[in-house]
């Protein structure tokens, strides 16, 4: 018997690489992490579309904060920023030693705090009502009525609130056909804060309910429909499903008005302040208007803005920081998150 031929050898192949067994029924997704060339190139459209709003905020937002300079220096218009003197803090301890400036940062923080408390309620509660009515026709009726103030100019709304409230107005009038003294409220300085919170609601509220009405929407209606099944009531339900299905724009929208606590309204209250007086009616932003511009005093008036814009960052970074305590993302994800 011939001897069989023996047998060549096999090429060796190179051993695959073990992976971890994986469940049964669970696709294994291989994601292979793209340069930065890569994501420019592939998201190039959408980066052309943001482009015209970053130049926006490049233009006036982020260039204009060069001019903070000035707060360091004794500045002169017909000098310019390179041969003005420079002063280092001696406009921060002129403005911090003047009586005028602390009750200017004594009414903006009170007319704040009223507007935040009593003000950033409203929208949410009209949105609820909005969202609650059934009739598409009728919703967007009522939509478009409350949306029209926001639109209407401050000194339009000064006089239409001077022709209501004030001393010739009809709320007088009532008053005085009832047989109660007459009460002008747009000369009252115990009732500006009020006043200007009441303006406020009128005009803006209808306009705040836009990002909060997209919120409701995005709140899965199974929710609701497993929240009736177990016998959940109306008042149940918006504890347990829409507050917290609209808590993280909420919690947004309050972190960005503690940004803004220190600006409350330069044009509205700049059209009232003469009829309560400085010592009711000066604002911060007031207070660098006629520094700056009536008085010309351009160092002390950037410097009181350059403490506007510190305290506002400060207070966004630290209610932002609270939030993530609290598990919510804030206005930006941690790093660690």
């Amino acid at each position: 018997m011939a001897e069989s031929a023996p047998s060549l050898p096999r090429e060796k192949r190179p051993e695959a690489e073990e992976t971890p067994p994986q469940p049964a029924g669970r696709a294994v997704v291989t994601r292979h992490r793209l340069t930065l060339r890569q994501r420019l190139k592939r998201d190039r459209v959408m980066l052309l579309l943001t482009l015209p709003g970053l130049l926006y905020f490049v233009v006036f937002h982020y260039v204009p904060l060069l001019g903070y300079v000035v707060a360091f220096q004794d500045y002169q218009p017909y000098l310019g920023y390179m041969h003005s003197a420079w002063v280092g803090f001696a406009n921060f301890t002129a403005a911090f030693s003047e009586p005028a400036f602390w009750t200017a940062t004594f009414n903006t923080l009170e007319i704040a705090l009223v507007q935040l408390v009593f003000f950033f309620p409203i929208p949410v509660a009209l949105a609820l009502l909005l969202n609650s009515i059934t009739s598409d026709r009728v919703r967007r009726f009522v939509q478009s009525v409350v949306y029209l103030p926001h639109f209407i100019g401050w000194v339009i709304i000064v006089s239409i609130f001077q022709q209501i409230l004030g001393g010739a107005g009809l709320l007088p009038d009532v008053l005085d056909g009832l047989g109660l003294p007459r009460y002008d409220m747009m000369s009252d300085p115990d009732a500006f804060p009020w006043l200007l919170t009441l303006q406020v609601a009128w005009k803006d509220a209808g306009w705040g309910t836009i990002i909060i009405l997209a919120a409701l929407l995005n709140i899965d209606r199974q929710q609701y429909e497993a929240a009736a099944i177990d016998g959940a009531g109306r008042a149940r339900r918006l504890w347990h499903v829409t507050l917290p299905g609209i808590a993280p724009v909420l919690i947004l929208l309050l972190i960005l008005n503690l940004g803004q606590i220190l600006s409350v309204g330069f044009e509205q209250i700049l059209l009232q302040r003469d009829a309560v007086g400085p010592d009711a009616g000066e604002v911060l932003d007031t207070y660098v208007y006629y520094h700056g511009i009536k008085d010309n005093d351009w160092g002390v008036a950037a410097a009181v803005g350059l403490v506007k814009a510190v305290i506002g960052t400060a207070l966004v970074l630290g209610a932002n920081k609270f939030a993530h305590r609290l598990g919510h993302e804030g206005v930006y994800r941690g790093a660690d998150r």
